[in-house]
């Protein structure tokens, strides 16, 4: 790796320190050349100036390093894996988007990774996957013997069908039990580290804070999942009322969290640096130089035209949600023999937003990355309700122009669902009873974003492209600019 100045912040390390570097939900920002924070090519600088000032070191991620530029949708993974390589990372869980393109290709993307990955609660049968992973480590360091643990998310209504074949998923906080004791008693080990990819706050449960509270023997647990930026040094307590650290670092390579362990007293803190222009020289020249041979193919797509917009779609706006959903109606419409009576979208699908006039194919396929089909199914009224109860739980999702929902949201801390007040859909009531005619994504169609119900479907017409590429096309006929609905048509009301 280049050598860089060290940063102040480090320079007055003293003692015996095991210091865990880490990272997740870093989503395929490998080079972020527009913006003064974050990427990849700044936080390998960072790491560099880390290792250089502390004597004891390891390098997690805990999970979502892929999908989140054109890097993925256009290499499949294979750049991510050069770029984690190349910074060192010891120890990865999996996220669940490392199984967007499937499981056999994770397993090909893989097999030139040299981390260890681990993964406590997931079994594999896939025999070149279960080859990779290790269901605990333990590194000795100074004398003393850490373990480490990792917990992987359900990926049943997360992952869209499919794509996580072959993956068995053991309940979380029996499997983290099961292990740290292990750790702790068989391997005789003096701090227990889980590592975990099921978000800080995140439902459904099992959550961290659940984790946590619901387990012993853990001391120091680093998550993923939720893009929680825990800027201050956290501690929960667990079952027994001892207290774990807890850490997290956000998102996109924005900042790269340190847990330092003091190997005397084995007490942990924990802090994070933003990866920004403090770095010295702030960008990695060799990790500059891997990225070049790709830097072609996403520079071109991110700047080839292919219509106008007469408005902006920020990523959290109503007017992009709708239009997305439209899309999907039209799609759905286009392919289908049969009326389709509306489109209905996830909002977790639309992964970015865009400003401006010109529509560029690149931002397109970065708003809608997924590898997603549209299907036209037919289905009850009485399946589509709790899936709209799901839909407003989360704070509203996508449905096509023809529907009008209005839900009554529940406190955040109830765990329960939003209720439904009113359902219309081409101005009338929604029939339980009725069989009506959807477009949605076959991630919807599988039961995902937990709504279990889509799946009493019969299957009419689906799409031979990926969604993004119909929505291409879509956008490339279109004869006036892009223009939408601010208005939001899942409505929450107060009684």
């Amino acid at each position: 790796m280049a050598v860089v100045g060290l940063l102040s912040t480090y320079i007055t390390s003293v003692g015996a320190d095991l210091v865990i570097m880490h990272t997740n939900d870093t989503h395929s920002y490998l080079s972020q050349e527009e913006s003064a924070i974050g990427g990849m090519d700044r936080l390998a600088v960072l790491v560099d100036s880390v290792r250089k000032a502390e004597p004891h070191t390891l390098m997690i991620d805990a999970g979502d390093a892929v999908q989140g530029t054109l890097y993925f949708n256009l290499y499949g993974g294979v750049v991510e894996q050069q770029v984690l390589n190349y910074i060192g990372y010891d120890l990865r869980i999996l996220g669940n988007h490392e199984f967007d393109n499937g499981a056999d290709s994770l397993a090909v993307v893989l097999s030139g990774a040299k981390s260890k990955f681990l993964s406590t609660n997931y079994h594999f049968a896939d025999a070149r996957l279960a080859g990779r992973f290790s269901r605990y480590d333990v590194r000795t360091v100074c004398g003393r013997k850490i373990g480490f643990l990792a917990i992987n998310i359900n990926p049943d209504g997360l992952v869209a069908t499919g794509r996580a074949n072959g993956v068995q998923y053991s309940d979380a906080i029996e499997s983290a039990n099961r292990m740290a004791r292990w750790l702790r008693e068989q391997q005789r080990c003096d701090v227990i580290v889980a590592l975990t990819h099921i978000g800080l706050d995140s439902t459904p449960l099992p959550n961290d804070t659940m984790l946590v509270a619901q387990t012993e023997n853990i001391d120091v647990l680093i998550g993923g999942h939720s893009h929680t930026a825990i800027a201050e040094t956290l501690y929960l307590s667990n079952r027994a009322g001892k207290r774990v650290l807890v850490a997290q670092t956000g998102k996109y390579a924005r900042n790269l969290g340190l847990v330092k362990i003091d190997l005397e007293t084995l007490a942990a803190r924990s802090e994070l640096v933003a990866v920004n222009s403090r770095v010295d020289d702030r960008i990695d020249p060799a990790l500059t130089a891997i990225l070049a041979p790709y830097r072609a193919g996403v520079y071109e797509s991110m700047h080839k035209p292919i219509g106008l917009a007469a408005m902006d779609f920020p990523q959290k706006s109503p007017q992009l949600l709708n239009w997305v959903s439209d899309a999907v109606y039209s799609v759905g419409s286009k392919i289908s023999d049969k009326p389709v009576d509306f489109a209905m979208y996830n909002v977790g699908g639309v992964r970015s937003g865009f400003e401006g006039d010109t529509v560029y194919e690149g931002v397109i396929i970065t708003i809608l990355p997924f590898s997603n089909r549209v299907e036209v199914v037919e289905i009850l009224g009485r399946d589509l309700l709790p899936a709209f109860e799901q839909m407003a739980t989360i704070g509203g999702s996508g449905v096509s122009e023809q529907v009008r929902i209005e839900y009554e949201p529940q406190p955040a801390e109830s765990n329960a669902k939003a209720k439904i007040v009113s359902v219309t859909i081409n101005g009338q009531p929604l029939d339980p009873e009725r069989e009506y005619v959807v477009a949605m994504t076959d991630y919807l169609s599988g039961g995902g974003d937990y709504m279990p119900t889509l799946r009493n479907h019969n299957l009419v017409k689906y799409s031979e492209n990926n969604f993004y590429k119909d929505v291409l096309d879509l956008i490339g006929s279109m004869s006036e600019p892009m223009i939408s609905s601010p208005t939001p048509r899942m409505n929450p009301i107060n009684k």
